[in-house]
């Protein structure tokens, strides 16, 4: 999986009072279609028991929901970017890629919820850390206008591990994640 946001050389001081507000058509749409991709995942699951395969379709549609969730995540959430997200599936300068996977196993899928523990567990103190990042961003931000870029490669390196922890739950691949924020 790869997962990268562009740096922006500057930020708006005063869209950070603002953006949750603005992002609220796209929190409900996006919670209305959490309940399909559960039940896209549920489907799966039974599709990789029968054919060892994920169907395209519900693949194409899970990577579509991740795809527009990071982006709303990254404008509202993490303040990493200025432009307002589109809805759907259009250009934004936030990249996440996964390939599609030819066959899965069918065994893993009884336990990908058990191998992916320790890694949860490390990402939550990984994440707390990012929440913190993100506050510190948040103020230097409205004091300078600019996202201190370590504090950015760190969330972003955060949120590619979460995102790469997530497909693997969800089933979406085989490729366990690594411990990494690259």
């Amino acid at each position: 999986m790869s997962f990268d946001i562009e740096y922006p050389e500057s930020l708006s001081r005063w869209k950070l009072f603002v953006k949750w507000l603005l992002a609220i058509p796209h929190f409900v749409v996006l919670w209305l279609l959490s309940w399909a991709f559960i039940v896209v995942a549920c489907i799966a699951w039974f599709a990789i028991l029968i054919t060892g395969r994920f169907p395209r379709g519900l693949w194409d549609f899970m990577l579509f929901y991740m795809r527009w969730s990071a982006r709303v995540t990254t404008y509202a959430t993490t303040y990493q970017r200025d432009e307002y997200p589109p809805f759907g599936d259009a250009p934004y300068p936030v990249r996440l890629d996964l390939e599609y996977p030819v066959s899965l196993s069918r065994w893993k899928i009884f336990l990908k919820w058990l191998f992916i523990i320790p890694n949860v567990f490390v990402l939550s103190f990984v994440g707390f850390a990012a929440g913190i990042a993100v506050i510190i961003a948040w103020v230097a931000i409205l004091l300078t206008g600019k996202y201190p870029r370590g504090l950015f490669d760190f969330v972003t390196g955060t949120y590619r591990w979460a995102h790469r922890a997530g497909a693997y739950f969800f089933l979406m691949t085989d490729r366990y994640p690594p411990f990494s924020l690259e």
